[in-house]
């Protein structure tokens, strides 16, 4: 039954943003519903209609708190060096990945269409990763930089992605982080070799 509550359209947007994302944190995407949605925040499927056009308008605001949440802790990364630099930022993706697995996968989930708001968040990811690669070979244009940030971005990604859907156990996590340090040490050196 629909609580009789006055709540403003924004507070009913977080609401339902919020009850979606502990219902992917806790069961995974397959169980979200917007029925699920709509008794935990006591309101009918209507309202998270009022505040989201579709599922997939709602998904998309998931992905980007998702993505906000993971842009917080990449900058939290402050080191001396940029190898140093792009080793622990390289180290909080993976654990990222592994502490918000359900949130995680979210992101890579294709998309219909992706907004331009949306694209500009995950290039602030990239953004991150390509300065310190500018500044260990600052006579490098800035599209190599991207290409390196991309690259390395990409064997980070898929060394998460192969190793976590096997959801691995404390000793198979410390194994995904000497995988990570052993190729972002090995892309570097290489990278740094062809600057």
């Amino acid at each position: 039954m629909a609580r009789r509550n006055k709540h403003s359209l924004e507070e009913i947007r977080e609401m339902v943003l919020d009850a979606a994302e502990t219902i992917i944190i806790n069961d995974g995407y397959s169980a979200l519903t917007v029925r699920k949605i709509a008794m935990d925040i006591g309101y009918t499927v209507g309202s998270v209609y009022m505040v989201f056009a579709n599922m997939a308008d709602l998904v998309m605001h998931i992905k980007a708190n998702t993505v906000d949440e993971l842009i917080g802790q990449l900058q939290q990364v402050q080191v001396s060096s940029p190898e140093q630099q792009i080793m622990e930022l390289a180290k909080t993706y993976m654990h990222f990945s592994v502490q918000n697995f359900n949130r995680w996968t979210l992101i890579y989930m294709p998309d219909a269409e992706t907004p331009d708001w949306y694209r500009q968040k995950v290039d602030s990811v990239f953004s991150l990763v390509e300065v310190p690669f500018a500044q260990l070979a600052p006579d490098s244009s800035a599209r190599q930089h991207n290409r390196a940030a991309r690259a390395l971005w990409s064997g980070v990604h898929g060394i998460c992605t192969l190793s976590l859907t096997g959801k691995p156990d404390a000793e198979g996590i410390n194994d995904v982080e000497l995988e990570i340090v052993l190729l972002v040490d090995r892309f570097i050196s290489g990278w740094m070799a062809s600057a």
